[in-house]
């Protein structure tokens, strides 16, 4: 389905850019997609399609997603890439408000152009949860299954399939179930999907704890054996907890580096990466700030309290070996790069979000990172995500040396 030819009310944003002079080989491995209209009248079985997920318009004209008697509004909240600063705030959103690389395959990769992106993984919107908890929860158990695999077969047939070295197929599972959760997983690694998102904290939204091993030991161990990569992304499990009065769009903002702490901490200790060495955990959004904290951490209490004794392994050793990390710019803090480890380092590009970097991710890149060696920049650009992701990388990688 070609992107509409949409003509982008100049009121609303700014002027298109232009091309990017492209100097690095991006690769984002935190972007999302807005699910469009069509997705499920389109991808789920006829007989479910009008008890899956529908568009509703509401009484002030907002274009809002309705499921099992529930709304999911502000459909394009986030959705304000190329926006005009000044027109960027919570309102309910239109599909024509947006810009249609929000939710259009042919569009995005004209947009990818512009802001000069090698590839892009993407994840889910509202009406998933981020994560597909939404459907976890369906009271129609096979409803909420048949929007899991529409989902994933949206992606893999629209998106996937139109730009394989574009973009990066990464899906959602159902949770609702350990042994549905794993014959999806499957199905999709057999397909060419190289990743799926989790729940950053599963026990948050009522699902099984990470302790609570028949729950998550055969999915666990469907990832380590199909070599699919965990994403998790903040937010999937809600977003911080605020005082009442204070300014929650603020604080939450401000505390993704918490959560994204918080999450790693406990899928670090819940023993899965010390027991399978081949697991691979990305942390998507929240930065890389917090990680030479949290190693400096680790190591204290090995060294000197004994707290973290028990394990063969140095948790922090494990943790630079299963886990790989994901950072706008963090100008303050990637100096510590050697502290992480730069093979785990990736870069995001968090298109179409408020904090985005495109269409400046070339410039942002230059601003911040200027002075890093070349062998550096070209792997946590472009080069660990390829790697992490099993993802082709164009013929020449930039920046040269």
């Amino acid at each position: 389905m070609a992107a509409p030819q949409q003509q982008l009310d100049p009121e609303l944003f700014d002027p298109e850019p232009e091309p990017a002079d492209v100097r690095y080989t991006v690769i984002s491995v935190d972007d999302h997609v807005v699910e469009p209209p069509h997705l499920f009248e389109t991808w789920m079985p006829a007989a479910l399609r009008e008890r899956g997920p529908q568009i509703r318009e509401t009484a002030e004209g907002a274009q809002i997603w309705e499921f099992e008697g529930k709304t999911y509004s502000q459909v394009g909240m986030n959705a304000v890439a190329g926006r005009r600063s000044e027109s960027v705030k919570y309102e309910p959103f239109r599909f024509e408000q947006m810009r249609p690389g929000c939710y259009d395959i042919h569009a995005r990769v004209k947009d990818m152009d512009l802001g000069g992106i090698w590839a892009m993984l993407n994840f889910p919107s509202q009406i998933t949860g981020f994560c597909g908890r939404v459907f976890a929860f369906a009271a129609d158990r096979e409803v909420g299954k048949a929007a899991v695999r529409a989902w994933n077969d949206w992606l893999y047939n629209e998106w996937y399939l139109a730009y394989p070295t574009r973009v990066i197929p990464g899906g959602i599972t159902y949770l609702g179930d350990p042994v549905e959760a794993v014959a999806e997983i499957q199905r999709n690694a057999a397909r060419g999907f190289t990743s799926v998102t989790l729940p950053e904290r599963p026990h948050a939204i009522g699902l099984p704890s990470l302790w609570e091993r028949e729950y998550w030991d055969p999915i666990i161990r469907a990832c380590v054996e199909t070599g699919t990569v965990i994403s998790l992304h903040v937010g999937s499990s809600g977003m911080y907890s605020y005082p009442q009065g204070a300014p929650g769009l603020q604080l939450g903002a401000t505390m993704f580096g918490q959560l994204s702490l918080g999450a790693c901490s406990e899928w670090l200790w819940s023993g899965y990466p010390k027991d399978n060495p081949t697991l691979k955990i990305a942390m998507s959004e929240g930065g890389i700030g917090w990680v030479p904290m949290l190693i400096d951490r680790l190591d204290n209490i090995i060294d000197r309290s004994g707290y973290g004794l028990g394990w063969d392994d140095r948790p922090a050793d494990i943790l630079r070996r299963n886990f790989w990390f994901c950072t706008l710019d963090d100008p303050s803090t990637i100096a510590l790069r050697e502290v992480i480890g730069v093979e785990h380092i990736m870069l995001e590009t968090d298109y179409p979000h408020g904090d985005g970097t495109w269409p400046h991710t070339q410039d942002v890149i230059e601003q911040y990172w200027a002075g890093i060696p070349a062998p550096e920049l070209r792997k946590m650009c472009s080069e660990n995500a390829a790697e992490l992701y099993r993802h082709p990388l164009p013929d020449i990688v930039l920046p040269r040396d």
